[in-house]
């Protein structure tokens, strides 16, 4: 059975060796270079700021303009730096230019580049500009042909933009270096080359398949490694006892190496299959649901004519000074309020009746949770400045404090609401336990005290990541021994 399992180990570990040697080096990249995207921050940090000036309709005559009826969600923002709003609704959505009153129907290709030029602060006559037709690298996780036509802005500063004309979205924006941390880190590691990724069904077979056979390699190593190994030390080594069996230098060392950082290897390849979820996680129970709906009516909506008292110009008048990058008109609490973006994290309540806040009172907001979810079963609701096991950043921009609601039901069920918008952000529940604890907990090390305590988490992967990435070395350099062996053979 012994020489079974080695035997196993070894072919197994000259199919992957390179595999693994591709996962582990690149996870270095990516504990602090993520694969380029554009996020709802970078969106609006490169969103122009409202002028009140310019707003000469309100949001009812838009959406009369636009025979939009009962909208469920009102936005006022910026499109190529002209204030714009965009209701939403079922099935029923629209776009009305506030400065001119009429509705956006389509895109024109001064408006493209002028978005673009707006974001990368570069002109538009210095860049190369081509159509995208098919996803390329930087477009494989979004679906472009929904959003055609896509057009690629090139400069030769090295930043590269996409925007759809569908949505006058900007769908990708990456730089030089932002590409080179791409190459040598995600790309690889998520084996995201374009020939596979594009097909997405195949490429996720790959990468379930590859992670699967890389746990098998990596456990049968560490049973191998720890059968053969002898604290007596019953072997012989260079004339001494030895605890290890293996005479060279190289089996000996990935023996050695594999017993010290051979859990980490397992632990690793299985997190990382558990990326792709391979297994259909269970539904959370009817309890929590309602009680996540009952939390998520705390930021609802309201009609229009109850917004009649305080126009967007007030708003803005009242936030003079600042730079807001757009108003919502929502219900906080079942009171009309418009809440004003500046930033990410940077927020304002507007009250219809009432002068501007930064956040809602924690002790006050406490209380209107216990109230909301009296019919469901709860252990208790409070105010939390610190992140815990369930809700943590690494990068520490999740909101806090936050209010805690933990229910007494047999998944655990906790909910974490933000004093500053009134929205759920984050919750937990026992169907994420795969996601929480054995992807993110063991593939990230995702724990609250190495956030914490920084560099304490750098510290302890760099310390994994060295012993994965001499594990997959001294992997690489048997398989070619063994290879080598095996073709002088063939060769006679």
């Amino acid at each position: 059975m012994k020489q079974a399992l080695i035997f196993v180990h070894r072919w197994l570990g000259v199919a992957l060796c390179l595999l693994f040697l591709l996962w582990f080096p690149t996870g270095f990249v990516m504990m602090y270079w993520d694969y380029p995207s554009v996020s709802p921050a970078d969106r609006l940090a490169h969103a122009a700021a409202l002028n009140p000036a310019a707003i000469k309709f309100t949001a009812a005559e838009a959406a009369a303009r636009a025979q939009v009826e009962n909208p469920t969600a009102i936005r006022l923002t910026t499109f190529a730096g002209r204030p714009v709003y965009r209701f939403g609704g079922r099935g029923d959505s629209a776009t009305v230019f506030a400065d001119t009153g009429e509705e956006q129907i389509e895109i024109p290709q001064e408006d493209i580049a002028r978005i673009a030029q707006m974001w990368t602060g570069q002109p538009v006559k210095a860049a190369k500009v081509e159509a995208v037709e098919r996803s390329d690298q930087w477009t494989l996780q979004i679906r472009i042909g929904n959003l055609q036509p896509v057009w690629k802005f090139s400069w030769p500063d090295g930043q590269q933009l996409y925007v759809s004309e569908a949505t006058g979205e900007v769908l990708q924006y990456t730089t030089r270096g932002s590409r080179v941390a791409a190459y040598f880190g995600a790309i690889p590691h998520w084996l995201y080359f374009p020939p596979l990724r594009r097909n997405g069904p195949a490429w996720n077979r790959v990468v379930i398949w590859s992670s699967g056979i890389a746990t098998f390699a990596a456990l049968l190593g560490l049973v191998v490694a720890v059968w053969v190994y002898s604290p007596s030390k019953r072997y012989r080594y260079a004339g001494a006892p030895s605890s290890i069996p293996y005479g060279g230098w190289w089996k000996r060392w990935h023996m050695i190496v594999g017993l010290m950082a051979g859990v980490g290897a397992v632990t690793w390849a299985f997190s990382g299959l558990l990326s792709m979820e391979p297994f259909q996680a269970r539904e959370e129970s009817a309890d929590a649901q309602k009680v996540q709906r009952a939390l998520q009516t705390l930021r609802g909506r309201a009609t229009l004519d109850r917004f009649a008292a305080k126009t967007p110009q007030a708003v803005l008048g009242e936030l003079r000074g600042l730079r807001v990058k757009e108003l919502e008109w929502t219900a906080i609490a079942g009171e009309p309020a418009y809440f004003a973006t500046l930033g990410p994290g940077d927020t304002r309540i507007v009250p219809v009746e009432g002068t501007p806040i930064v956040t809602l009172d924690g002790p006050a907001l406490v209380s209107i949770v216990q109230d909301a979810l009296k019919p469901y079963p709860q252990s208790r609701v409070g105010l939390m400045s610190q992140y815990d096991r369930y809700y943590l950043d690494r990068k520490r921009a999740a909101p806090l404090p936050v209010v805690r609601v933990e229910l007494n039901d047999a998944d655990g069920t906790r909910f974490y609401v933000d004093p500053k918008s009134a929205r759920v952000v984050g919750g937990y529940t026992a169907p994420n336990f795969l996601e929480r604890w054995l992807y993110h907990g063991l593939h990230s090390m995702n724990f609250p005290w190495l956030y914490n305590y920084r560099p304490a988490w750098d510290i302890v992967v760099i310390v994994f990541m060295l012993g994965g990435t001499a594990l997959s070395l001294t992997s690489l350099v048997l398989a070619w021994q063994v290879l080598g062996r095996k073709l002088r053979l063939i060769n006679g």
